[in-house]
C-alpha cells in the first residue's frame, strides 16, 4: 500500500492478488487470441477460457455449464433480475398483476434493475424492511410473497454494514410462500469471508465479482443451479450458451479464477485474522471516541466489516478529513460523482436521515496490518473533535 496510509476500502475494491496478476500476464500479452475462433492460438485461448471456468465452477458448487462470465456483479445482478425474471415468467399466468421481491437494503445494482423491471413490464415492486439490527425483516418477507412473485432477491452479505442474511431461511420461505419464483443472492460480499456454497446453496441464481476478492476488475459471473434459466439481455454472437453474448475476457476469467482459488484456500485463516483486528478497531474507537454508536452487531456481520455512526458528524466531512490524514474509508452509497447520499440501508432500518448520513464504513482485507489499525486509533479521534469543535 502506499506509504503513510492505511486502506480501509476494501469492500469497494481490494488489491489486485499477486496469483490473478501471474495468472493473467500470458493473456494480456502474448496469448492475446479471441476463444471463439477456429485456429490454434484460439483453442489455446478457449483452453484458458473452459480451464478457469471449471475451476471458478467447482469452488461456487455448479457444474461448468451453471457459470454464466459476466463484466462483474452489476450486470450479473441484472442478468439475474431481468433474465431470471422472464425465464421464470414463460407460461407462467398469475391472477393480478406479477410482482418482482427485494430487500429494501439491496446494492443499487439489484434495487435499480427492479425498479426497472417494474417500469418496463408493469409488474409490482414490493420491498422488504430491515430489522434494526441490519438484518432482512423474515416476517415482512412472508408477507410480501404470495402466488403472484415471480422473482424474489435478497443478498447475502450486506455491502454497507457487513451484516450476513438469513439466506437460507429466504429461500425455504420463498419456496413454501411464492412456488415457481426465482431466488436470486447477490453474493458479491460474501466470498472473501463466507463458504458461498454453503451460505446460497438453496438459492437459484447467485452473482459475484472478481475484484471484490483480489481479482480484476470487469470481471464476475452469474451462478445457475439446478433448473434455474435466464433469458439474455446482450444479444450476439450466443457466446456463454447463448445467455451472454460478446468476446469472453480471456484474462478477466483467468484471474479471477486465480483470485477465488486464493481466497477459497485462505479463507478460514484470514477471517480469523481480519476480524480480530477489526475488532481491535472497534474496541479502540469506541473508547476514545465519546458518541459513536456500532451499526448492527457484530456476532452477525462478516469479518472484514466495521460500521459506525459518529454523533454529531457528517459521514461526507468525516471521509474528507481522514483521507487527508492518510486514511481511507467511505460512507453511504458513492454514486459517479463522488458525492454521498444518506444510506439507504440505515433508512430502510428505520433511522432518520441525519442519522443516515453519519454512517461510516471501514472495510478490511488481506492487506490490512496492525500498523493500519494502529495509525487509524491514533488518527479518528482527533479528526472527529476537529469536527466537533
Amino acid at each position: 500500500m502506499i506509504a503513510g496510509r492505511a486502506y480501509f476500502d476494501h469492500a469497494a475494491t481490494t488489491p489486485l492478488r499477486a496469483e490473478a496478476l501471474e495468472a493473467m500476464l500470458p493473456f494480456l500479452s502474448g496469448e492475446f487470441a479471441n476463444p471463439s475462433g477456429a485456429h490454434a492460438e484460439s483453442r489455446r485461448a478457449r483452453v484458458a477460457l473452459d480451464d478457469a471456468r471449471e475451476q471458478v465452477a467447482e469452488l461456487l458448487g455448479v457444474g461448468p455449464g451453471g457459470i454464466v462470465l459476466t463484466s462483474g456483479g452489476t450486470e450479473a445482478d441484472d442478468l439475474a433480475v431481468h433474465g431470471g425474471w422472464e425465464a421464470a415468467s414463460d407460461g407462467r399466468a398469475t391472477d393480478g398483476p406479477a410482482a418482482v421481491v427485494c430487500a429494501a437494503m439491496e446494492h443499487h445494482a439489484v434495487l435499480e434493475a427492479c425498479r426497472a423491471l417494474a417500469r418496463h413490464t408493469g409488474a409490482e415492486l414490493r420491498t422488504v424492511a430491515t430489522r434494526p439490527d441490519g438484518r432482512v425483516d423474515l416476517d415482512a418477507l412472508a408477507v410480501a410473497c404470495d402466488q403472484r412473485v415471480r422473482l424474489v432477491s435478497v443478498m447475502a452479505v450486506n455491502n454497507e454494514l457487513g451484516t450476513v442474511q438469513p439466506v437460507g431461511q429466504v429461500a425455504g420461505l420463498v419456496a413454501e410462500r411464492s412456488p415457481g419464483a426465482v431466488v436470486h443472492s447477490d453474493a458479491v460480499q460474501a466470498v472473501p469471508w463466507l463458504d458461498v456454497v454453503g451460505v446460497t446453496g438453496a438459492v437459484d441464481l447467485v452473482s459475484v465479482s472478481a475484484h471484490k476478492f483480489g481479482g480484476p476488475k470487469g470481471s464476475g459471473a452469474l451462478v445457475l443451479r439446478g433448473a434455474a434459466g435466464v433469458r439474455p439481455r446482450i444479444a450476439g454472437g450466443g457466446q456463454e450458451r447463448g445467455r451472454r453474448s460478446g468476446t469472453p475476457n480471456v484474462a478477466g476469467a483467468v484471474g479471477m479464477a486465480a483470485a477465488l482459488a486464493a481466497t477459497v484456500a485462505g479463507r478460514e485463516t484470514e477471517s480469523v485474522r481480519v476480524a480480530t483486528l477489526r475488532d481491535r478497531l472497534g474496541d479502540g474507537l469506541a473508547a476514545r471516541v465519546p458518541g459513536l454508536v456500532e451499526s448492527g452487531r457484530r456476532a452477525d456481520r462478516a469479518a472484514g466489516f466495521l460500521h459506525l455512526r459518529v454523533e454529531g458528524v457528517e459521514a461526507e466531512s468525516l471521509v474528507l478529513l481522514l483521507d487527508e490524514a492518510g486514511i481511507a474509508v467511505s460512507a453511504g452509497a458513492a454514486c459517479s460523482s463522488g458525492a454521498v447520499e444518506p444510506s439507504h440501508v440505515l433508512a430502510s432500518m428505520g433511522l432518520d436521515p441525519g442519522a443516515a448520513r453519519s454512517g461510516v464504513r471501514f472495510s478490511l482485507g488481506v492487506t490490512t496490518t496492525g500498523e493500519d489499525v494502529d495509525h487509524a486509533l491514533a488518527v479518528v479521534p482527533g479528526v472527529v473533535e476537529r469536527l466537533r469543535n
